[in-house]
């Protein structure tokens, strides 16, 4: 299986978190719904827990940093250098929600929005260095931006991360980004009735079982299930209202 234990390269997704309204329910539902077990939850961490898939890390949670923000996935991206990320997001049109933030010995953290207002992360590696297991059942698969403006998103995070894009072909303007190698995301135009912003799409052995599983749990389908030439994905909503994809891997 996929897995690595240094530190991704700079402009790779290498983390998502989720802010949880309800920690323990929240653990309890996605616990359940990928397999995971659990570490962390410090009190001098703000009980912020990451997610283990067999014994690796592949995700976080903890909760809200406001009570009026909503329960959301949060996509962070490597960095080596925090400080200088962060004056490229304000040279680019970005705003800079919480300044480079050091968590322990684990690394540093920044939250930002990009010019149409989507909020991402940053991450520059410490002793955390992100995900370790991928492209797996229970493990971060894929993430992408569904915006208002492509166009000017793409120059946006391609001045701040060094992106060049890729357009599908068939599915124009959604386009890859990339690094001058494998694809590393993606991003394209909002759909109406869909959530905006950055997606977090988990593997699974089975996409319908999910979404089955979900809709026990009380949560709903925003896209049904369907076969596409990557796997079979779904978008749906947790209880709690945030958004989660998931997309049918072999799982070995």
């Amino acid at each position: 299986m996929p897995t690595r234990d240094t530190a991704w390269p700079p402009g790779t997704p290498c983390w998502v978190d989720y802010g949880a309204a309800d920690v323990a329910a929240a653990q309890e539902f996605y616990g359940e719904l990928f397999g995971w077990t659990w570490s962390g939850g410090e009190a001098e961490f703000g009980g912020y827990l990451n997610a283990l898939k067999d014994g690796r890390q592949v995700a976080g949670l903890g909760p809200l940093m406001s009570e009026d923000d909503s329960p959301w996935w949060t996509t962070y991206f490597a960095t080596d250098d925090a400080v200088a990320s962060t004056a490229r997001i304000r040279e680019a049109g970005g705003t800079v929600v919480m300044e480079p933030m050091e968590v322990g010995p684990m690394g540093s953290m920044v939250v930002a929005l990009d010019p149409q207002g989507n909020a991402f992360g940053l991450w520059q590696a410490g002793s955390h260095t992100g995900v370790q297991r991928y492209n797996e059942p229970g493990a971060l698969v894929w993430n992408d931006a569904a915006v208002d403006d492509p166009v000017a998103a793409r120059e946006f995070y391609a001045a701040v991360f060094g992106f060049t894009w890729t357009e599908f072909p068939g599915m124009e303007p959604y386009a890859t980004f990339s690094l001058g190698g494998d694809p590393l995301g993606g991003l394209g135009p909002a759909s109406p009735g869909l959530p905006g912003g950055w997606a977090t799409c988990f593997a699974v052995s089975g996409t319908d079982e999910a979404v089955a599983a979900v809709e026990a749990r009380g949560g709903a389908v925003l896209t049904p299930a369907e076969d596409t030439q990557f796997g079979r994905f779904a978008v749906l909503r947790d209880p709690w209202g945030a958004p989660v994809s998931v997309m049918e891997v072999p799982a070995g």
